[in-house]
């Protein structure tokens, strides 16, 4: 028998060591050990990082796992609660499939957390640990910055957007998209992005006049297709007027361009402007450059003249 056998319940007095009333060690003969590299969170408890031996006190309906200070014993025979750092509850489990050999394995995975699972004969003990993985992130992109991808717009831009995209730690991504589009830069074919990248930062810190300023002075270093994609994006934001100024200045600067026509007609449909949207694609589809252009302009007139935002 092994739950209840050579497993024993909760806390027994094992008759060798410091015979103090100790759980069951885990594994076999040395201290079942695991060494964490960061700060972690066991069971949604705080437990910092180090290396600790693993007990744990069995009981069917709820086990007690241990992490001890003590990682170099023989079984738990000079287990001490003393030297507990954190105690936790998890619930046993019965599993179908017979496991022979006791194993751990690390169960339903994702970037900031995992459980690990103790499976023996027909029974599994799992516990779920979690680390902040964005400050882990964080912390990495703030080290980069300081050495060959602070030196570069480029990397600086994908820092500032990893804020955006995580929405984490906004004002220093603010602080790398200023830096990326200030004089240390200068003529930098990224400008425009760096630009764009700091008025999405300055609007989601809700600093609105300064967001519309700093749109302003990049839209002369957009081109065509730089300024009609920054106006989708906008749209998607659901940043509806910000997006028609994009769309405008692309077309008031190339009237004749069939991106820069189809960008006032998305622009024109956003603002609930059908008639008006309609009157530019039928231009586009004049302008278009290939049967399939002229196709996609054709769909996106049949849904304004239904009175449905194409966007």
């Amino acid at each position: 028998k092994i739950w209840g056998g050579i497993v024993h319940k909760g806390f027994i007095d094992q008759g060798f060591g410091k015979r103090n009333p100790a759980p069951w060690r885990a594994g076999a003969n040395e201290n079942t050990v695991i060494v964490l590299e960061d700060d972690v969170k066991i069971e949604g408890q705080a437990l910092a990082k180090g290396r600790y031996g693993l007990f744990i006190a069995y009981d069917p309906a709820e086990s007690i796992l241990i992490f001890s200070k003590k990682t170099d014993g023989w079984g738990s025979f000079f287990y001490d609660e003393k030297e507990d750092a954190l105690r936790v509850k998890v619930k046993p489990y019965r599993i179908e499939k017979m496991v022979e050999l006791l194993k751990y394995e690390f169960m339903a995975q994702t970037a900031a957390a995992s459980t690990i699972t103790l499976s023996w004969e027909n029974l599994a003990i799992p516990f779920t640990i979690e680390v902040d993985y964005l400050r882990q992130q964080y912390e990495a992109l703030l080290a980069e910055s300081q050495n060959p991808g602070g030196f570069t717009s480029q990397g600086l831009i994908a820092a500032a957007n990893w804020t955006i995209q995580n929405n984490y730690r906004l004002e220093k991504g603010l602080e790398w998209a200023t830096l990326a589009s200030g004089s240390n830069f200068p003529g930098d074919p990224n400008s425009f992005t760096a630009f764009t990248t700091k008025a999405t930062l300055l609007e989601k810190l809700n600093r609105p006049d300064e967001a519309a300023a700093t749109i302003k002075t990049a839209l002369p270093l957009g081109s065509i297709q730089q300024l009609q994609q920054y106006g989708r994006q906008l749209l998607t934001a659901k940043n509806t007027a910000a997006a028609f100024i994009v769309f405008q200045y692309n077309f008031d600067k190339h009237p004749g361009n069939f991106m820069a026509v189809t960008g006032m007609v998305r622009a024109l449909s956003a603002k609930g402007d059908y008639a008006k949207a309609g009157e530019f694609a039928q231009k586009a589809i004049l302008l278009a450059p290939n049967e399939a252009g002229k196709a996609a302009v054709e769909a996106m007139l049949t849904k304004l003249k239904e009175g449905k935002d194409i966007n």
